[in-house]
């Protein structure tokens, strides 16, 4: 028989893997990660955004549907989400510890003139806040451990509902392949597939949606061996060489060439994971 997955603890163990990689990739020791990035992960969500999407329509349907809610943006970066939702509520609070993505967002603020963001610095879910009508996280819980600890602050903290952006990759990605050759499972790191077991086993039965234009945007890369060095770095492999033979040839069959570069296949989704409190 089949022994259940504990997927907390997976969780857990994924949280650390890729905690670990992110610190390798450092190019600057600063304390703020996102000091000499922030401009450029707006620019990449920028980009994304582009593009209509279903989870957008969603959380937006909601406020014009409940007037004069508040929205708690749980690391808010550099406030997407924020100034999506702020014409339509009352407050809208973007809980962020980095100080240059609270920058984007307050330049962002000040040229719209947006007067219903406040931008508080923190992290979750130890920062103390007030309740907010919706309690929404778009992708900042990866690097918790505690999913669970993080998941009961926001439904005690949220007086109508908590929303969860994540990503969901694809069953035949690269990487899928990839960890399941290395780990023994399919996943390189925290994901909609493991948080939405965590959330069943609390007893959290959410509504979901897919993101409806597909995938996200490709990686690239200015050569092969950085390709490889990369996926070795999300698999936490370091010097260990066990497993390169497999993964070179892996990305060989997959990786294309565009303009001189690697392109990999795109191998994410993102998920709209939402449930009602009280």
């Amino acid at each position: 028989m089949e022994q259940l997955t504990d997927w907390f603890r997976l969780w857990e163990q994924l949280s650390d893997i890729q905690s670990r990689a992110f610190e390798r990739q450092r190019e600057h020791r600063e304390e703020d990660f996102w000091k000499h990035k922030a401009r450029q992960f707006d620019k990449m969500v920028e980009d994304r955004w582009a593009k209509p999407d279903s989870s957008r329509d969603f959380l937006v349907e909601k406020f014009k549907e409940n007037p004069g809610s508040t929205l708690l943006d749980i690391g808010a970066g550099t406030g997407k989400w924020s100034l999506l939702v702020a014409p339509h509520a009352s407050k809208v609070t973007a809980l962020e510890p980095s100080s240059a993505m609270q920058q984007v967002l307050r330049e962002k603020i000040l040229g719209e003139q947006i007067a219903n963001i406040e931008i508080l610095t923190g992290t979750w879910p130890e920062h103390p806040i007030t309740p907010h009508d919706y309690v929404l996280a778009s992708h900042s819980m990866y690097g918790v451990k505690d999913f669970r600890g993080f998941v009961d602050k926001m439904t005690a903290t949220a007086t109508r509902a908590c929303i969860l952006l994540l990503r969901a990759p694809l069953a035949d990605a690269v990487m899928a392949k990839a960890s399941l050759r290395v780990f023994g499972q399919p996943y390189d790191s925290p994901n909609f597939q493991v948080a939405y077991n965590m959330l069943l086993a609390m007893d959290i039965y959410p509504d979901v949606i897919m993101e409806a234009d597909g995938t996200w945007p490709d990686w690239t890369h200015p050569s092969f061996e950085e390709a490889l060095a990369d996926l070795k770095n999300r698999l936490d492999l370091g010097e260990n060489r066990e497993h390169d033979t497999f993964l070179s040839t892996l990305l060989e069959k997959n990786l294309s060439w565009t303009d001189g570069r690697a392109v990999w296949p795109s191998g994410n989704r993102s998920a709209l994971v939402y449930w009602e409190v009280g």
